[in-house]
């Protein structure tokens, strides 16, 4: 299907983007990062089309819904997510350091929903429960507050170089002075945090809507459900220590990283345990 091949390409060309945004934190030559710009936003252009063109497919073949359904589509939703985040983010701060870290993630995402010889491309039809309006909303929630956290996580690993920058490689020292002083990072992990930590909020609550409706339980403590609340606390720790303890720098890093590895687990780790629903 076109929508397949042009998603295929788009890993390729976010690929292309990481290399240009990580040229240009080596060489300090800004024109490379105004070519990663541009090769990002013309993956999110391709990207946001194959989307749509697979929507409108699964309508043609007389299945009809929204590309959200199974492993393969989440995880291109969860790069178009980061991707778009970050641009975002590029555009209000005008700093391109964040793209050698946050890009990658969108391109392993992608490169393993076409890749992994156990995920499927197909557009597939769904199952009884998982034809619920609240299943779009839950997805759609949980991967913008995953993709905010995917860059909380990328700011954390920025924190932690910049704690480097005392070492004498020169190309180090250049490619550490391209990122933002720490106080610039750690503003912009608790704004990252915080909107994760919203939207989690609100995928927890409508997925228990959605549970409720397909299996007649608000919460079952299967896997995903108990690793998501797992998220849900260490992010809310994490605010929680900043707003009250006052906590700064490396330890919101640190905290970032491992928020980010709780939804790792969350999204694929549960997926190798007994007990998970099957919505993926």
């Amino acid at each position: 299907m076109i929508n397949t091949i042009i998603l295929s390409w788009t890993t390729f060309i976010y690929f292309a983007a990481f290399v240009f945004y990580l040229v240009r934190m080596v060489s300090g030559k800004e024109f490379w990062g105004r070519l990663g710009t541009v090769t990002a936003l013309i993956g999110l252009f391709a990207h946001t089309a194959a989307l749509i063109l697979r929507w409108i497919t699964s309508y043609q073949i007389g299945i009809g819904h929204a590309p959200l359904s199974n492993l393969y589509e989440s995880l291109i939703f969860f790069a178009w997510s980061i991707v778009a985040l970050y641009l975002v983010i590029e555009w209000r701060t005008k700093n391109r350091s964040l793209g050698t870290f946050v890009v990658p993630v969108a391109f392993l995402s992608m490169a393993f929903a076409s890749l992994s010889p156990n995920i499927s491309s197909r557009i597939q039809p769904l199952i009884p429960a998982l034809q619920s309006n609240w299943l779009t909303t839950h997805v759609i929630t949980c991967f913008l507050g995953y993709a905010a956290f995917t860059v909380a996580f990328a700011l954390g690993l920025m924190v932690l170089l910049k704690g480097m920058e005392h070492e004498n490689h020169a190309r180090s020292q250049r490619f550490i002075r391209l990122i933002p002083e720490p106080g610039i990072l750690d503003e912009l992990i608790y704004q990252s945090a915080v909107l994760g930590f919203v939207f989690l909020t609100i995928g927890i609550m409508t997925g228990s809507i959605w549970a409720h409706y397909a299996w007649g339980s608000y919460w079952s403590w299967d896997p995903k459900e108990t690793w998501s609340l797992i998220t849900w606390l260490v992010y809310a720790i994490m605010l929680h220590a900043r707003y009250i303890r006052g906590w700064r720098g490396k330890r919101m890093a640190v905290m970032a990283i491992v928020g980010f590895i709780c939804v790792l687990i969350t999204y694929l780790g549960v997926n190798y345990l007994p007990g998970l629903h099957s919505y993926q």
